[in-house]
């Protein structure tokens, strides 16, 4: 299997005829790279729906149309469009197996559930149609996410995700990634209690936590620029209806004041498009800012690796110095057997040696699982590390490229603004 890490194909739906491939054929398709180099993916419309929910009760949601097509059939015919209807709910659903299934990478965050960071004019109802329609393109792009990673791609819930609209849940569910999720106290309980953490895995965090306070930071200021830089458009309404008025009791004038107020309610208008602009980037940002979980998530499972590790360690130790006491019949520390032993007399030679005996099998099964538990550690730093830095190529390029857009967006704006101006300037010289 060939991809190269870097590429996003543009992605946007899957022929009919492909939702009876078997699995072993599955398997061979992804092998051989083949569909996905033929497969569009695109989430091309949001619908709000009412209906029941798990608890029989009314609620309403908003269903979104995925669609996929493949590009063409081996004789080179285009074929239709396949399409079916998911909830948020099941890209949770999807993303919250693809974080217990692939624990080493980091998997694409989902767009914000309801609006954070908005300013005066945006609504935070997440039924809101604009908060809708940046939601869907920001599903969209979670989905072409995880088909340009070279390892999700292959994963085939993922497939039925996008081609299997019924039982689907039932699917994931039967996979039992529940039972594997690993829960939020032996996570916390791991934290602060790894005695050797990776300095690797340490750094990390702390970066995702600082990545995580700048772009909250930045979209919080951006806000209050937005709510301010309206302001200051609007009001330029009141120049254009001042002029339309004065324009009025002007005979030699009126023109040119018609004219100019003319610029100036164009000028106002146009911050409204503007923005809406602006939120995309502001979206691009919220993306990076849900990575910082992301990151973190790979961190905690570390943790927890390490600390079973370290446990399975102190356990193998404790047997060990127990079989050597009960072999040299000398007791280095205190304990309830010892106390025992005080208490109700020395054990029979016979007692002693089944002991031993027991303890010894333990020590070899212990012996066994230590070496699976470090084996299972270097391979899983091995992939998670190879995964931050195709993580970390990603993230620098698509930030550079979002800034960049966002400068080139605001020098626009500001041209925009000195075009009004000089059109009104114009305007006053042929008074």
């Amino acid at each position: 299997f060939e991809m190269e890490p870097d590429c996003c194909p543009d992605w946007s739906a899957v022929a009919r005829s492909w939702l009876t491939v078997t699995s072993a054929s599955w398997v061979q398709m992804t092998h051989n790279n083949f569909w996905l180099k033929k497969i569009e993916i695109s989430v091309s419309e949001a619908e709000k729906r009412t209906g029941r929910n798990a608890m029989n009760m009314q609620e309403t949601y908003t269903a979104y149309l995925i669609e996929t097509r493949s590009v063409e059939h081996t004789d080179g015919q285009s074929v239709l469009t396949d399409s079916l209807w998911r909830r948020y709910s099941e890209f949770e659903l999807l993303r919250n197996y693809l974080l217990v299934y692939y624990p080493h990478i980091v998997v694409p965050p989902l767009p914000e559930k309801r609006a954070e960071f908005v300013w005066h004019k945006l609504s935070a109802d997440n039924m809101d149609p604009d908060f809708v329609e940046r939601r869907r393109i920001g599903l969209e792009n979670f989905l072409l996410r995880i088909a340009s990673h070279p390892i999700l791609c292959r994963d085939k819930i993922f497939y039925l995700f996008l081609t299997q609209e019924g039982n689907w849940k039932e699917t994931v569910n039967e996979t039992g990634f529940q039972l594997k999720a690993d829960s939020r106290l032996k996570a916390l309980n791991a934290t602060f209690r790894v005695k050797n953490p990776d300095k690797r895995f340490t750094d990390l965090k702390h970066y995702s936590d600082e990545l995580q306070s700048v772009i909250s930071h930045l979209l919080r200021v951006r806000a209050r620029v937005a709510d301010r830089l309206y302001g200051v458009y609007k009001v330029h309404g009141n120049y254009g209806r001042v002029f339309s008025e004065w324009s009025a009791i002007e005979k030699e004038m009126g023109d040119g004041l018609q004219s100019a107020g003319h610029h100036m309610d164009v000028y106002a208008s146009s911050i409204d498009d503007i923005l809406e602009d602006e939120e995309h980037y502001a979206d691009q940002l919220k993306e990076y800012l849900f990575y910082a979980e992301a990151l973190r998530a790979v961190c905690r499972k570390h943790e927890l690796m390490q600390y079973d590790l370290e446990m399975a360690a102190q356990d193998l130790a404790s047997k060990k110095q127990q079989c050597e006491e009960l072999a040299t019949g000398t007791v280095r520390t205190f304990s309830l057997k010892g106390m025992t032993t005080k208490l109700f007399g020395q054990e029979t030679p016979e007692q002693r040696e089944a002991r031993i005996k027991v303890l010894e099998e333990q020590i070899n099964e212990g012996e066994q699982q230590l070496k699976s538990k470090n084996l299972e550690g270097r391979e899983f730093v091995k992939n998670a590390w190879a995964d931050i830095e195709r993580f970390k190529e990603q993230k620098n390029r698509d930030l550079k490229e979002a800034l960049i857009s966002y400068a080139v967006m605001q020098i626009s704006m500001c041209k925009k603004g000195i075009q009004v101006w000089t059109n009104a300037k114009e305007c006053f010289n042929k008074m």
